[in-house]
């Protein structure tokens, strides 16, 4: 049997299982919970319900501005016209390129989070999908990374902006924040997400409740079933 540090059981005595808790307690908790030496992320898991589009099985993928921001920073590159490289530098961005960054990118050896394109340079970055694709990073217009107003995209990706995606099980993940952040930013946060999947739900016209559970965790603590206030 695997033997478990006085820190695991210790967090585990504070969750009952299948309890659902107020949101406001569980920020409580979370925040009293996370105890480590580097601040810890605040994390939402949601579960969504799949078998409601007809075409086949639901699939959400959308960007949200955080009111209060996510507390991680961002790495942002800017792939653009050569033309347009000062415009792209001066907008904030940290990497900036043209054909010079597809080879970066080609090579994978990168660090940046957030990739920027501008729509002329689109056809060219089609081929470099097999790197992109499995980090996130491939611009969309739908999730505003594929704009020819560069410097509005950077301050969107550098304030808070965060994507909000199912997997194939219908699992979304989202961070709304740091241990650091004032509970009501962290409730803000939350609420922004699931006004968010509201607005989702309306679009798609979809029918009966989208979210089937919902947790919230932090980095390294134990997870809390919340009590929604409403179906959605």
């Amino acid at each position: 049997m695997k033997k478990r540090s006085k820190r695991y059981k210790a967090l585990f005595k504070t969750d009952e299982k299948n309890k659902k808790f107020e949101l406001k307690e569980i920020i409580d908790l979370v925040k009293k919970n996370a105890t480590t030496k580097f601040e810890e992320s605040i994390d939402v898991s949601l579960r969504i319900n799949l078998k409601q589009s007809k075409g086949g099985d639901l699939s959400l993928r959308t960007v949200i501005k955080l009111p209060n921001g996510s507390g991680k920073k961002s790495t942002v590159a800017v792939l653009c016209e050569p033309d347009k490289v000062e415009e792209a530098k001066k907008s904030g961005a940290e990497v900036v390129g043209s054909d010079d960054l597809l080879e970066i990118i080609s090579s994978g050896k990168f660090n940046f989070t957030n990739l920027i394109s501008t729509p002329a340079m689109m056809g060219k970055i089609g081929k470099h999908g097999k790197v992109l694709g499995p980090k996130g990073l491939m611009p969309n217009p739908k999730l505003g990374s594929v704009s020819e107003n560069i410097k509005e995209a950077v301050t969107n990706a550098k304030s808070g902006q965060v994507e909000i995606r199912n997997d194939k099980d219908g699992n979304i993940g989202v961070s709304i924040g740091k241990k650091s952040f004032h509970d009501d930013q962290l409730l803000k946060n939350f609420h922004a997400i699931l006004d968010a999947l509201e607005k989702e739900k309306s679009n798609n016209t979809l029918k009966g409740d989208l979210i089937k559970n919902t947790f919230v965790t932090s980095s390294m603590g134990v997870s809390y079933k919340v009590k929604l206030g409403k179906s959605i």
